[in-house]
């Protein structure tokens, strides 16, 4: 997979995500690059859809279908796209992956839970992931000027996920997407979501099969201590980033447990659904 670097304070590390950036040859103000955080260096980056196993494939159509009946007081949009995000904020099993612009955020879900257990922050150059892009996705892009797609932009080249994954020619593609806004949570979070034109085919193959696309930093238990302490004194906590009262009691029980929580958000990235009972991994 990536090559990952170990980080042995805040500040290394801090300085680490600013050169990753720079590489990236974008300014600080326009990063182009895209964070997921694993609060267990086990984890993998793993789709909630590919952990169902069996034929998972098989059932992508049929989670969504029922979803979308059964969520008719909720329409979010008219793009599939609109509905996948829905499902993905609510933690319905998809192709997708919760990310963040913001590395902090990530960090944040990276050191919410299991403190005594090594990190890990992942970050992609979307930009340059999606000058792999076929030429229609990639097209839609330079039309509009945009790093990443809108729901609206994907459904213009893609009105479903067959669509979107015949676009591949055999290849595999990742794509990087704005969710709509469908809560205080998906703004407070810098949420970015991705999706590989093949179910079946996961972000760790896609990265090595693209050297040099991705940078990851492994955090020692003891460095994600430091980092989860400095997150909280800038605010970057649960009462903010998943605003209401799951968010506050999500906090409020970390608070007073620091040494204890070892369940909570742990499968990475912005995590939209916000509060998960089952661990992820």
């Amino acid at each position: 997979m990536v090559e990952m670097v170990t980080v042995s304070s805040w500040r290394e590390l801090d300085e680490a995500i600013n050169e990753a950036g720079r590489s990236a040859g974008a300014l600080p103000a326009h990063s182009t690059l895209v964070f997921r955080g694993l609060a267990r260096s086990t984890y993998s980056h793993v789709s909630g859809l590919a952990r169902l196993k069996g034929d998972y494939a098989a059932l992508e159509a049929h989670l969504l279908r029922n979803f979308r009946k059964y969520a008719h007081r909720q329409a979010p949009g008219p793009a599939i796209w609109d509905w996948l995000a829905l499902g993905q904020h609510h933690g319905l099993p998809t192709r997708l992956l919760d990310w963040t612009f913001s590395p902090l955020v990530a960090l944040h879900f990276a050191t919410a839970s299991w403190p005594g257990e090594d990190a890990v922050l992942l970050t992609v150059d979307c930009a340059a992931a999606h000058r792999l892009l076929p030429d229609p996705l990639r097209a839609c892009l330079d039309t509009e000027g945009a790093l990443v797609f809108t729901t609206e932009m994907l459904a213009k080249v893609a009105a479903d996920l067959a669509c979107f994954d015949g676009l591949s020619g055999g290849r595999p593609f990742l794509a990087f997407f704005e969710p709509p806004s469908l809560d205080e949570r998906v703004i407070n979070q810098s949420s970015v979501l991705s999706a590989l034109s093949e179910p079946t085919f996961q972000l760790e193959q896609w990265l090595r099969e693209h050297s040099g696309l991705a940078r990851a930093w492994l955090i020692p238990a003891g460095v994600k201590t430091e980092i989860r302490q400095r997150l909280d004194q800038a605010n970057i906590t649960e009462r903010v980033l998943l605003p209401g009262l799951g968010g506050l009691a999500d906090w409020l029980r970390r608070y007073y447990s620091p040494c204890d929580i070892e369940s909570g958000t742990d499968d990475g990235g912005a995590s939209m659904a916000g509060r998960r009972n089952h661990v992820s991994g």
